[in-house]
């Protein structure tokens, strides 16, 4: 029966692999907790019906990863750019559709940049982080604003939300981290029960580094010149504070994020050049709240926000010649609105209606800027069919755009814009805990305010850029309970993208003036496949988790070109990562191993762009024991224990070996 099982689950992954359309779905792990002598193991996953991936808790934090950005790296389908250490810029890109087409949400609101659409994940600690989760398509859920509908791919970051023995009224956690590059990073988190039906959180953290690190640099001859990183210092600060509430039925919560930094650019090493002075100040802050409430058969959500950022860069000739003097500030408002309503019909079919609102504005003291407003206002309607062997979701969005500006300039025109979505999800064997699942999502990204308006480059005329996406996949899982193996879960999918109308940069008359045109079409095949298992005995536990990835992503945008069918910049087409965990006794042991292939940094698949394969290992060992009335533990990390000297993007050397050691003492 095992054997024929086992045959099954194999043929059906060799199908997805000949069919070349997929994603991969990341479920949690069992819950395990100890009443003396004896084990219970409860089942706590929730099966979705997308393509779901999810690092939480203990599982997260084991991670030789500090900032959400290392984290996304053990996740499958996902391209990290790193543009050098510590300082670094730091953006996502999920299965080779771009970063604007990458959701980010924090508590359940996405952040936002309307001025280039990007997020550096960079800048998001993990100390306070309870789970980072990525969705392929959408969340599996209907009940939810209008926004969640609207990305190719959402990244969705859930801060620690109080829990409280019943003997304490409050939680308090210290951390603090040094080790290579000069690094200092305590952080404080408090949780207060104030009743029974609200608690308060206070979390703040300060980070500061030198930023360097030795690195050699590569020449035709190889690597020969070992030189130091320069200008990648760090200077952060970051404030949260929450207030949760319970109500009948429901919840409210509310949040304020701060957020201050001054960093350099560390900058591309060419031409011999190792140092750069560019420097860059951010502020960001937000204040959001929701509010959830169940009323019988129909169920409410609101959610508000309102987000300030300033960005304030500067490029100084008198520190460094090959410099232009640039001294821009840029400062950006957000208003956001959603309403999302529920109405369950019968106990196996729900539908929902979700409208949210949007005001961005852009200020700058730009020569010529246009202060461009956008008002973006999205409905969406959604309906699901749950027949316990078979799931069914579909959703249309609705979106329209209409842009204001101030000077004697045309806006770009009004866009409305409807964009379907479908998933299926079927359990074919009732004591089998196999499922099987697809999706096709036709989705789109605004162009951005600089691709429309920023000063020589912006295009008014500009269209969306949309993605048509299918996948298929399966996941399945047992519960062994054997003496040795606990638990094993496999996931596959197989996924078919397609990108139009892509955004992209050309030279005008000259090389000091860009513009903005739709050329793009971008083709993307790629499977992704998972594997994890839990092993105990007795107090010993292990867990393990591996990922692969396989991408074929080709441009076809120009067909009288030479490099037609190119695979597309720094994509590789193979990449995985593994990662074990092991406890004892108060003690830890964590591996991890990160691969990323061959590649190019052009669609001019040639020799002189070939990038080269790379692979880190990282290892830490903790030891946590009873200090007082709370718990010690005690971490040292190495990470790139090999040493490896290699660059996620071209020209930007990544750190070598380097060392980390945590304190953090937990009441």
């Amino acid at each position: 029966m095992r054997r024929r099982l086992l045959c099954n689950v194999m043929y059906i992954f060799t199908l997805l692999a000949l069919t070349a359309s997929s994603a991969l779905g990341q479920n949690r792990l069992d819950s395990l907790q100890y009443i003396d002598e004896v084990v219970i193991t409860a089942q706590t996953r929730q099966k979705e019906v997308i393509p779901v991936q999810q690092l939480k808790g203990e599982q997260l934090q084991r991670l030789s990863s500090h900032n959400v950005a290392d984290a996304l790296r053990y996740f499958s389908g996902i391209q990290i750019k790193d543009y050098g250490g510590v300082g670094g810029l730091k953006t996502v890109n999920i299965r080779s559709m771009g970063t604007n087409h990458v959701g980010v949400f924090y508590d359940g609101i996405e952040l936002g940049n309307a001025q280039n659409g990007q997020i550096d994940l960079g800048r998001f600690s993990l100390d306070n982080m309870e789970s980072v989760t990525l969705y392929n398509g959408q969340k599996s859920a209907i009940f939810q604003p209008a926004k969640d509908f609207g990305s190719a791919g959402s990244i969705y970051m859930q801060t620690r939300t109080p829990k409280f023995d019943d003997k304490k009224d409050y939680n308090l956690k210290g951390t603090f981290k040094t080790g290579s590059f000069g690094l200092a990073n305590p952080a404080f988190l408090w949780e207060q029960k104030i009743n029974e039906k609200l608690s308060s959180s206070l979390s703040a953290e300060y980070m500061y580094t030198t930023g360097k690190y030795k690195f050699t640099y590569r020449t035709k001859d190889g690597y020969d010149t070992t030189a130091v990183r320069q200008n990648g210092d760090v200077n952060a600060i970051r404030v949260e504070g929450a207030l949760f509430g319970k109500i009948d039925n429901g919840y409210w919560r509310a949040k304020g994020y701060f957020y201050n930094s001054e960093r350099g650019y560390p900058g591309a090493i060419v031409r011999n050049k190792f140092t750069h002075e560019d420097r860059q100040w951010d502020t960001n802050a937000f204040a959001q709240g929701s509010y959830k409430k169940d009323i019988g058969w129909y169920s409410i959500m609101f959610n508000g926000k309102y987000a300030y950022d300033y960005l304030h860069y500067l490029a100084d000739p008198h520190k460094d010649e090959a410099l232009m003097y640039t001294n821009n500030h840029y400062y950006q408002h957000e208003a956001y609105a959603s309403l999302a309503n529920r109405f369950t019909l019968f106990p196996w079919w729900d539908i929902s209606l979700s409208t949210d609102y949007q005001f961005n504005l852009l200020d700058a003291d730009l020569r010529d800027f246009v202060f461009p407003r956008r008002h973006t206002i999205l409905v969406a309607a959604a309906t699901a069919f749950d027949f316990d062997f078979l799931k069914i979701q579909a959703s249309l969005l609705a979106t329209h755009v209409r842009d204001n500006v101030v000077l004697d300039t045309i806006a770009a025109p009004n866009k409305t814009e409807w964009t379907p979505t479908v998933i299926a999800s079927y359990k074919p064997f009732k004591y089998i805990d196999l499922n099987l699942r697809a999706f096709y999502k036709r989705i789109f990204r605004m162009p951005t305010l600089n691709d429309l308006y920023y000063t020589f480059i912006g295009n008014t005329n500009l269209k969306p850029e949309y993605t048509n996406q299918y996948n298929i996949g399966f996941t399945y899982s047992k519960q062994i309970g054997s003496p040795w193996l606990e638990y094993i879960e496999l996931q596959a999918d197989a996924y078919y993208n397609e990108v139009e109308n892509k955004i992209v940069a050309t030279p005008t008359s000259n090389f000091f003036r860009w513009t903005m045109i739709n050329l793009g079409i971008v083709e993307i095949r790629g499977i992704d496949a998972a594997v994890q298992a839990m092993w105990r005995w007795n107090k010993f536990l292990l867990s393990a988790r591996a990922n692969y990835t396989f991408q074929k992503a080709q441009d076809f945008t120009d067909s009288e070109s030479e490099f037609y069918g190119g695979q597309i910049p720094y994509i590789p087409w193979h990449s995985g990562s593994a990662a074990i965990n092991a406890s004892y006794r108060g003690w830890e042991m964590n591996y991890s191993f990160i691969y990323t292939g061959e590649r190019y940094s052009s669609t001019a698949n040639i020799p002189v762009n070939y990038q080269l394969p790379w692979y880190t290992s990282d290892f830490s060992v903790a030891k946590s024991l009873k200090a007082g009335p709370g718990e010690l533990k005690i971490t040292l990390e190495v990470n790139n224990i090999f040493n490896q000297q290699y660059e996620v993007v071209t020209c930007y050397p990544m750190p070598g070996i380097n060392f980390k050691g945590i304190i953090q003492y937990t009441y």
